[in-house]
């Protein structure tokens, strides 16, 4: 790939076995902490401001504190404020160069700028930070208009729910995603959601490795993110997003996150998977403590690789069958998996097995 004067790359492309590859490489300590802080952030600084109010402040204060954080969940959400369109792109530039980020795409001409497709992301880890490589703002996609479907809880949230809207993010509901598709916006879905958290077990996390050298691994990686052995993908049951892409005759676009589940550290309670699962569904999202470097929201420096597949081409159908609806879903399963298998080796996972539940 050749430099460009910025200091980014240019993609290469090659139509017939090597994919488009694109790559930003801007990285300043200071810029890139600030807007990692802004963007992954937010959660964190609200349990720490409720923790403070709580615990720390006068009575007074904590309700005024409390006041501010419910005018924040209530104000009106401007999605094209040029001030938050600045802060998207200062993100996605600084964002993409730490970990860095490297996107993949398979058959780059594929792509038409007056389509919309819908992207199916997996796996959701515990943010599914790599759908960033495929942001407006970060521009390696040729597509004019994308949108990524979040958790609705992601909108209850004070800060997260400004910074994230103006980053493109929109509440995951039907009306959503059929009226922005209609509008001519990809939309990005995460199908297994944040149900594959349930899932996540530290076991998975470590090598394989003969038992009598696992402990001694253990010890040697302390304080490090460990390469994951098994990436789950909770997709047999999800057959919404295929149901409305049918219904609305756009492409279906496997995407897979390659280093994604390095990035944080975290700890869930040791309840049953049901019970657990029961849990997520009644709060809309799945209740889970993560953290960065030196316990903060900065996420650990692991590269990251995003591959995105060819587009499935799909003919509208107003009302598909349940058999149809399962025809094409196992398609995209198999996309998936092939996608995943044809360049884990490529992008340095090749001990990697993926687990679609």
């Amino acid at each position: 790939m050749e430099e460009r004067p910025d200091g980014n790359r240019q993609p290469s492309v090659d139509s017939v076995t090597e994919p488009t590859v694109f790559r930003r490489t801007d990285y300043s300590l200071f810029h890139t902490i600030v807007a990692l802080a802004v963007w992954l952030g937010a959660i964190h600084f609200n349990v720490a401001l409720l923790l403070t109010a709580i615990l720390l402040l006068p009575i007074r204060l904590a309700m005024t504190v409390f006041g501010l954080l419910i005018c924040f969940m209530v104000i009106p959400l401007n999605y094209k404020s040029k001030w938050g369109q600045k802060l998207s792109r200062y993100i996605c530039k600084y964002a993409c160069g730490y970990f860095p980020i490297t996107l993949h795409v398979e058959d780059i001409q594929a792509f038409d700028s007056n389509q919309a497709y819908v992207f199916g992301f997996e796996p959701h880890s515990i943010l599914p930070i790599g759908i960033v490589a495929l942001a407006n703002f970060t521009g390696f996609m040729p597509l004019p208009k994308i949108k990524v479907l979040a958790s609705s809880a992601v909108f209850y949230t004070p800060l997260l729910r400004q910074i994230w809207t103006w980053m493109g993010i929109i509440p995951a509901t039907k009306k959503n995603f059929i009226s922005y598709l209609e509008a001519g916006y990809s939309c990005i879905v995460v199908p297994g959601g944040a149900r594959e958290i349930v899932h996540m077990e530290h076991g998975s996390e470590v090598p394989k490795l003969p038992s009598p050298w696992k402990f001694t691994y253990l010890r040697m990686q302390f304080g490090r993110t460990f390469q994951t052995c098994a990436a789950v993908a909770f997709l047999k049951s999800r057959k919404g997003f295929i149901r409305i892409a049918m219904q609305m005759g756009k492409p279906l676009v496997p995407v897979f996150s390659f280093g994604q589940s390095n990035v944080y550290r975290w700890w869930k309670p040791r309840c049953s998977g049901t019970l657990y699962a029961g849990i997520a569904k009644v709060m809309k999202f799945t209740p889970i403590l993560f953290w960065g470097m030196f316990g903060s929201p900065l996420p650990y420096r692991q590269p990251m690789h995003v591959v995105v597949g060819r587009p499935i081409e799909l003919k509208k159908n107003p009302q598909p069958t349940m058999e149809e609806i399962a025809e094409v879903h196992e398609k995209f399963l198999t996309a998936l998996q092939e996608l995943f298998e044809n360049h884990k080796a490529r992008v340095g996972h090749a001990d990697l097995q993926l687990r679609i539940l």
